[in-house]
C-alpha cells in the first residue's frame, strides 16, 4: 500500500533527516536492505573489508565534521568486531553511530542465528545504547542517538535493529516525526573565572599553552590563534592538536617539548587531557608547582590528576572568545616579552634538538633511518594534505618530521593508542576529500606492522578511486625487525623459537599487493629512489599508489629526556 513503509526505509529516512552523509560497513543478514535503503535516500554507502576498519572510518568522519557517520554491521560477530572502533571513538571523544542487526524479536532467547546480548554488550563502549521497541519509534531513537553523540563530550551511540524490523511494513501516519538534532549549544564559562584566568597568566614568568585535539574538534582555531598571537605565549600542540596553529609558527615550541613541560609555571590547557600523552601532568615531567588553567567542554574532566588553578567549562571557541575579550580590557594590552629568559631557554632547546634531528636527516647511509626517509617524503607533501599516521616509531617520528598547517588534518592512534586505524581513517578522509575538497590529497604513512592490521582496505581505496597516497615505512618488525641477512640465516631454524617476537618478514614487498587492485606499487631503499618514485606518483594521482620504503630494522627515534610512553618502549 502507498501509505506503508518498510523498517529499512524508516531508518534511512531518519538518518537522512539528521544530516547523516556517510555509512560505512559490511552487509549481510539482516542489514543488507538497510544499506540499499540508505543509498536510495542519498546516504553514501562505503563497503569495507573489515568491521573494525569500518568503525574507524565512520569515527574519523565524526571528528573531521562534528556530525556522526554510521557504521553498519551484522549481528553477533560483526558487532563485536566493531567494538574496537567504538572504544577508540569513545576514548577520543568523537561522534559515531553504530547500527547493528540482531536476531528477530520472536526468536529472542531461543538461540537464534548470531543471537547475542548486544545492547548490554555495547553500553561500556558508548554513551547511549538502545533497541527500538517498534518500527514506528525508530526516528525517535535515531535523533536521540545523534544528540548523545554530539552533545556535551562527544562519543558513541549504538542502535540495535531486530531483523524482523528491517522488512516489517508500518503505516506512515504512525511514524514518530523526523526532527533534526541541531548542533550543540555553545556554552560560556563563568565570567569571574575568566577574569581569574587572565589575572593568573598576566603574572606568569614561564607561561605555556597546550593545544589539544579538543580545540581542533571545536573549530576554535581562529580564537586560539588570536589569543596566542596577542599574548605571544609559546604553545605546544598535542599530536592531533597539530595544525590548529601551523607547526612552523614562530611561537610553536614542539622541538622543546620536554623542557617546556618541565619548567612552565602556568599552563593554559585547551581541549587536552592530562592523561598518559601528557604524563598525567605530574612531576618529573611537569613542574611540581605548575598552575593549570583548564578549558574543556566536560566538567567531569576538571581537576583530573592535577588540581586546577582555574577551571573553565564551556565550548572551546566561546571560552577563548571570552578570554580574548577580557584581554582587550587590559590597558596597553598584555603581551609576553619575546626576549624574556623563558623564551631564551625555549629557543636554545629548540635549536639544540633541531640540530640533532638534522644530523639524522643528513645521514643517508643504507639501510636508511626514519629521519632520512622522512626528509625526502617532506618535499612532496602538499600543505593542505590530510596526514594519516600510524605505527609505533613511524607515527612518533612523523610528529616531528611531518608538519601540519591546518586543523583536523592529522589522524593518528590518538588517546587510545589504537593500532589498525590507519587505512580506515584514510578511506574516510579520502571519501570526504573527494566530495568536499576536490584536489586535496590524503597521505597515509604507516609502519609495516600497522599496515598489517587492515591491509585489505587498500582494495577499498582502489575500488572507490580515492585521492590517497599510501606509504609504508618498512623496518620488518614491531618496533624493530632483523636485518635481511640474519632473516635469511634463520630460515633453516624453527622460527617460532628463533625469530624475535618483534620481527616480521624482512624486506616484505607490500607494494605488490596494490597491483592486484589496479594501483601502482613502488619499492625504495635509497633517498634517490624515494624522490624518484614520489615524483612519478605525483605526476599521475588518478591511480592509487603505494610506496614501500625499506629502512634499517634497527632504526629508532632520537634519544629524548622522556619517552612518549609513561613506561619505556623496546
Amino acid at each position: 500500500m502507498a501509505d506503508e513503509i518498510e523498517g529499512a526505509n524508516v531508518l534511512a529516512q531518519a538518518l537522512k533527516a539528521q544530516g547523516v552523509e556517510y555509512m560505512f560497513g559490511i552487509v549481510g543478514i539482516p542489514v543488507i536492505e538497510v544499506a540499499y535503503a540508505a543509498q536510495a535516500h542519498g546516504i553514501k554507502y562505503i563497503g569495507m573489508r573489515n568491521e573494525q576498519a569500518a568503525s574507524y572510518a565512520a569515527s574519523a568522519i565524526g571528528y573531521m565534521t562534528g556530525r556522526p557517520a554510521v557504521c553498519l554491521v551484522v549481528s553477533g560477530p560483526g558487532l563485536i568486531h566493531a567494538l574496537a572502533g567504538m572504544a577508540n571513538a569513545q576514548v577520543n571523544c568523537w561522534p559515531l553511530i553504530v547500527i547493528g542487526g540482531s536476531s528477530e524479536q520472536h526468536q529472542e532467547g531461543m538461540g537464534a542465528f548470531q543471537e547475542y546480548p548486544q545492547v548490554e554488550l555495547c553500553r561500556p563502549y558508548c554513551k547511549y545504547s538502545a533497541r527500538p521497541s517498534k518500527v514506528e519509534r525508530i526516528p525517535f531513537y535515531i535523533e536521540k542517538a545523534v544528540r548523545h553523540s554530539i552533545y556535551g563530550r562527544p562519543g558513541v551511540s549504538y542502535i540495535d535493529l531486530a531483523g524482523d524490523m528491517v522488512t516489517q511494513k508500518v503505516n506512515v501516519a504512525n511514524l514518530s516525526p523526523n526532527v533534526k538534532c541541531l548542533d550543540p549549544p555553545k556554552t560560556l564559562a563563568d565570567p569571574d573565572k575568566i577574569k581569574e584566568a587572565i589575572d593568573l597568566i598576566h603574572y606568569a614568568e614561564k607561561p605555556l599553552v597546550i593545544v589539544g585535539k579538543g580545540a581542533a574538534y571545536a573549530k576554535a582555531e581562529n580564537s586560539v590563534k588570536r589569543f596566542i598571537e596577542s599574548t605571544r605565549f609559546p604553545f605546544l600542540p598535542t599530536p592531533m592538536g597539530k595544525g590548529v596553529l601551523p607547526d612552523d609558527h614562530n611561537l610553536c615550541v614542539s622541538p622543546a617539548r620536554s623542557k617546556a613541560l618541565q619548567e612552565a609555571d602556568v599552563i593554559l590547557l585547551l581541549g587536552a587531557r592530562l592523561n598518559w600523552i601528557l604524563h598525567f601532568g605530574l612531576p618529573p615531567r611537569f613542574n611540581p608547582k605548575v598552575k593549570v588553567i583548564q578549558v574543556d567542554i566536560c566538567v567531569e574532566e576538571m581537576n583530573n590528576n592535577v588540581q586546577n588553578a582555574v577551571s573553565l567549562v564551556g565550548d572551546m571557541d566561546a571560552v577563548m572568545t571570552q578570554m580574548n575579550d577580557q584581554l582587550d580590557k587590559i590597558p596597553g594590552h598584555f603581551q609576553f616579552n619575546p626576549k624574556s629568559p623563558w623564551w631564551r631557554t625555549l629557543n636554545n632547546k629548540v635549536q639544540q634538538n633541531q640540530k640533532a634531528v638534522q644530523a639524522m636527516m643528513d645521514d643517508k647511509s643504507e639501510p636508511l633511518n626514519y629521519y632520512a626517509a622522512y626528509s625526502e617524503i617532506q618535499k612532496f607533501l602538499p600543505k593542505d594534505c590530510i596526514i594519516v599516521s600510524e605505527g609505533a616509531n613511524t607515527m612518533d617520528i612523523s610528529r616531528t618530521m611531518v608538519p601540519n598547517y591546518l586543523p583536523r588534518h592529522r589522524l593518528d592512534a590518538g588517546s587510545f593508542g589504537t593500532m589498525g586505524v590507519g587505512l580506515g581513517f584514510a578511506v574516510a578522509a579520502g571519501i570526504w576529500c573527494k566530495d568536499h575538497a576536490p584536489g586535496k590529497r590524503v597521505i597515509s604513512i604507516q609502519g609495516d606492522s600497522a599496515f598489517g592490521f587492515s591491509g585489505m582496505e587498500i582494495e577499498t581505496i582502489c575500488r572507490y578511486k580515492l585521492p590517497v597516497t599510501l606509504m609504508i615505512i618498512n623496518n620488518g618488525g614491531i618496533y624493530a625487525g632483523v636485518p635481511e641477512d640474519v632473516w635469511k640465516s634463520l630460515q633453516a631454524e624453527d622460527l617460532t623459537l628463533m625469530s624475535p617476537p618483534t620481527a616480521l618478514m624482512a624486506a616484505a614487498r607490500y607494494e605488490k599487493m596494490i597491483e592486484a587492485f589496479g594501483g601502482r606499487g613502488f619499492c625504495a631503499r635509497k633517498c634517490e629512489e624515494i624522490n624518484k618514485y614520489l615524483t612519478e606518483i605525483t605526476k599521475d594521482e588518478e591511480r592509487v599508489a603505494l610506496l614501500n620504503i625499506l629502512i634499517s630494522p634497527m632504526s629508532s627515534r632520537k634519544t629524548q629526556d622522556f619517552d612518549w610512553l609513561t613506561k619505556s618502549k623496546m
